[in-house]
C-alpha cells in the first residue's frame, strides 16, 4: 500500500489525497466531514489515488460555502478541485452532490458511485424517503443542541444494523478530528435535503454508475430502490442485506470490493 498523503488547497478548498492510480474522489454526507472515510479510504488507496474533500461549509472547508446553498452551488465550488477523469463517489448528501457533478461536469467525471443516496431525499406522495416533519424537527433542534441532534441523526443512520453501536462510535470519533460546521450551514444543508430533486435529470447521467444501498436503511428505504432504478435504468445497483445508511462503515471491505469490481469492469 502506498502511504503517500498529500494536502492541497485550491480555490479556497482543502483536499487530501492518498495512494496512486486512477483518481477516486469521496464526498461525505450531512453533518459529517471527510474524517468519516478515515478507515475506509485505505481500503481503496492500495489501487487508486483517493481524494477526500470536505463539502463546502464542513470540516476544514467550514469557512467556504456558497451564498445559495444548493447542489448546483456546491457543485460549482467543487468542480475546480476535482481531478480530471475521476471516479466520483458520494455518500448520502454527498451522493446528491456527486450526481449533480456528473450531470454538470461530464468532462471531469468518468464514473459515478452513490452510497446510500437518492436523487430526492424527502418523501412525498408516491416517493419514499425521509419524512419532511423529521427534517423540520432536526432544523429546530439544531439551534437547541447541535451535539444531541447529531447523535440522534447517527442513531437513525445505523438503525437495525448489528454493528450500530460500534458504527456510531467510529463515525463520531473520526469526524471529531475536524472543525464543526456552523449551525447556519447545517440548517442550510437540511433545507437542501428537504428541497432538492434530481429525479427528472438522473436518467441523463451518461457515465457508468453504481448505486450501493443498505437494505436496513431508513433514510433511503428499500422501497425507493426500484423507483430510482426506473429513473436511471442504465445504472448498476447493489443492496447490502445487513447494512443500514453507512455500509462503508458497517461493511467496509465488502463495499470497497464492490467499488473496485465496478471500476475494473465498467469504467475504462
Amino acid at each position: 500500500m502506498n502511504n503517500l498523503h498529500n494536502c492541497t488547497k485550491n480555490t479556497d478548498l482543502i483536499t487530501r489525497t492518498q495512494g496512486t492510480g486512477k483518481d477516486l474522489v469521496l464526498l461525505h454526507g450531512w453533518g459529517m466531514n471527510s474524517g468519516v472515510f478515515k478507515e475506509f479510504s485505505p481500503l481503496l488507496s492500495d489501487e487508486y489515488s483517493v481524494t477526500v474533500i470536505d463539502l463546502p461549509g464542513f470540516g476544514e472547508n467550514h469557512s467556504v460555502a456558497p451564498t445559495d446553498y444548493t447542489i448546483a452551488g456546491l457543485a460549482e465550488i467543487l468542480a475546480p478541485v476535482l481531478p480530471a477523469n475521476c471516479i466520483l463517489a458520494g455518500w448520502s448528501m454527498g451522493g446528491l452532490v456527486a450526481q449533480q457533478l456528473a450531470l454538470s461536469m461530464p468532462e471531469k467525471v468518468m464514473g459515478l458511485v452513490t452510497i446510500a443516496s437518492s436523487p430526492r431525499f424527502a418523501s412525498q406522495q408516491g416517493w419514499p424517503g425521509i419524512e419532511p416533519a423529521l427534517l423540520q424537527q432536526f432544523q429546530y433542534e439544531l439551534g437547541e443542541n447541535f451535539a444531541k441532534t447529531l447523535d440522534r441523526f447517527l442513531a437513525i443512520q445505523t438503525m437495525g444494523c448489528e454493528t450500530a453501536r460500534k458504527d456510531v462510535k467510529t463515525i463520531k470519533h473520526s469526524v471529531k478530528e475536524y472543525p464543526q460546521p456552523s449551525v447556519e450551514t447545517l440548517k442550510a444543508s437540511l433545507e437542501l435535503l428537504s428541497n432538492e430533486d434530481l429525479r427528472r435529470h438522473v436518467g441523463q447521467i451518461k457515465q457508468p454508475t453504481l448505486r450501493i444501498y443498505g437494505r436496513l436503511d431508513s433514510l433511503v428505504p428499500k422501497t425507493a430502490i426500484d423507483s430510482i432504478c426506473q429513473l436511471h435504468p442504465q445504472s448498476d445497483a447493489v443492496v447490502l442485506s445487513g447494512a443500514s445508511h453507512a455500509p462503508f462503515i458497517s461493511h467496509p471491505k465488502q463495499t470497497a470490493d464492490i467499488i473496485k469490481r465496478f471500476v475494473t469492469t465498467r469504467v475504462s
